[in-house]
This record gives C-alpha cells, structure tokens and sequence, in this order.
C-alpha cells in the first residue's frame, strides 16, 4: 500500500537497459556473454615457479641452520627430565618399602618385583613408571644406577651422554642426578 503511494511500484521488475537506452533482450545478452573476455587456463609460468623456487631456497637457508644444532640440546633436555622422572619413582619405591634398590636389583626394581637381594614386601602393584618399561635415555642406552651412590649418599643416577663413555665434555658429557 504505501509502495503504491511513494511511486515504487514496478521499481523491483524493472529491466536494465542497454547502452543504446533501450532494454537488452535475450539475443544480445547471450552475445555479450560469448564477447567477454576469456582467462587463459594454462599453469604457472616457468618464471613464476622459478620466483618461489628461490624464496623457498632463501627460507630453507635461513630456518635449517638455527634446528640443525638443537637436537643434541634437544636429548640433553630429554635424559635430564626422564632422569627426574626415574627420581620420582625411585622415592616413590622407598616410601613403600624402607630403600632404594640394589645396584644389582637396578632400574627394573620400577617395573618388575625384585627377585634377588633384599625382597620388598610392599612393593606397589603394577610398578613405579607408568608404562611398566625403564626408558633408555635418548641415545638409546640404559641409564647408568647405583645404590648406594658414590657422589650422592642414597644412589647416582646418570646417562653417559652421546659417546656412550664415562665422562666427557660439551655434547659427550655425563648427564647426572
């Protein structure tokens, strides 16, 4: 009702005009269209692959070399959190059952009841790690225990790093308790 009184009626229907002034019928507009220009459908040109050839070259070049020096930081981290972790389970061991393991009992005392030396007899159901297996440390090499210790007075606990020896510097030290 109120279209009718402001003049609107018929604006929502009205046709769009041609450039001539008068109105586009069925055979122009489908000229129009087949005239429009067409977008070529090929790939990349051989420039434009070279372009980001070199800029991955430039990235690579400049993020590899700030990684290629972080995994052995990266397993020295490692041992020393698995190294508490073993810790933990350890005093864990000796809350229930009065000591530490024996050096000869070992790391295994964790995940398995002892079956020599002094047996414990509250030893904890389904052991002291949660995946019932001591990890080896990152070099792929068992931790090195003994109980009681030589430098600490309970036990030391320790990886002997990445040259697999008794000491060492830099990357090829011990990574102790």
């Amino acid at each position: 009702m109120n279209r009718v009184r402001n003049g609107e009626v018929g604006k929502r229907n009205e046709k769009k005009k041609s450039a001539r002034g008068g109105f586009l019928g069925r055979g122009e507009r489908m000229k129009l269209f087949r005239e429009w220009p067409k977008r070529k459908t090929g790939g990349f040109t051989l420039i434009e692959l070279m372009v980001v050839i070199v800029i991955l070259g430039i990235l690579a070049g400049l993020v590899l070399p700030r990684f290629m020096g972080r995994t052995e930081e990266a397993k020295r981290t490692k041992a020393r959190l698995q190294i508490e972790n073993l810790e933990a389970a350890l005093k864990l061991y000796k809350l229930d059952n009065g000591g530490y393991p024996t050096t000869e009992q070992g790391l295994e005392s964790l995940v398995q009841k002892p079956s020599t030396g002094s047996i414990p007899k509250n030893w904890r159901e389904g052991g002291y790690l949660e995946k019932a297996k001591v990890p080896e440390d990152p070099w792929g090499r068992p931790y090195v225990y003994l109980s009681p210790g030589i430098k600490n007075k309970d036990f030391d606990l320790k990886s002997l790093g990445a040259d697999g020896e008794e000491g060492g510097e830099g990357e090829n030290a011990d990574i102790e308790r």
